[in-house]
């Protein structure tokens, strides 16, 4: 007779988050998956099969999580330049703040696997393609309303604010903590709105 499962999927899944966002795929160890998650190697290995499959599972909830996030803040806004603004913003206290220097999770894994690995590759061109969706719907938005400009053609604009997140959790990751180098790259983004 199988055995029921004596955890929570989702609460392991944002568990194993935790753990390769901190240490990457890499540095991060079966026994290290073991100890964080609190569970034996065989109920993980049983549930989410090997590793890889594990953290393409993790990034595919961080991705889902993120995205909803985003998306929702943006279709409830009125003010669209003020939703950019609060993403941004968002994502600068996060850097400044966070002691331990780990950026994004999915830039993260961009950096580390995509090159080597088609799965994660797949996860992380889907992530670009969905949330460049998003935000040119969001710029169009603002286009129509008048308050942002219509100089630039929206996919162009949504791109160009997709690679500007991206690289401030770059910088995050590489440690950066002088707020001024945040500022000046939201105060040069923003004027081309």
């Amino acid at each position: 007779m199988a055995r029921t499962k004596e955890f929570n999927e989702d609460q392991a899944l944002d568990k194993a988050i935790e753990i390769f966002w901190h240490k990457g795929y890499n540095g991060t160890s079966a026994q290290d998956l073991v100890n964080h998650l609190g569970l034996s190697r065989s109920s993980l290995y049983d549930t989410f099969g090997d590793k890889q499959k594990l953290f393409s599972k993790a990034l595919k909830r961080y991705q889902t999580q993120g995205q909803d996030n985003v998306k929702k803040l943006l279709d409830e806004s009125v003010d669209i330049k003020a939703a950019f603004t609060t993403i941004f913003k968002q994502a600068v206290l996060e850097s400044l703040e966070d002691r331990i220097t780990k950026g994004c999770f999915m830039v993260n894994s961009a950096v580390e696997l995509a090159m080597h690995d088609s799965e994660i590759d797949a996860i992380v061109g889907d992530n670009r393609k969905i949330m460049e969706e998003v935000f040119m719907k969001a710029v169009k938005k603002g286009q129509e309303s008048g308050q942002i400009s219509t100089k630039t053609e929206a996919r162009t604009l949504a791109r160009f604010i997709f690679n500007n997140y991206s690289g401030i959790r770059v910088l995050a990751r590489a440690g950066e903590k002088d707020k001024q180098v945040y500022d000046d790259i939201l105060k040069a983004m923003f004027s081309l709105f």
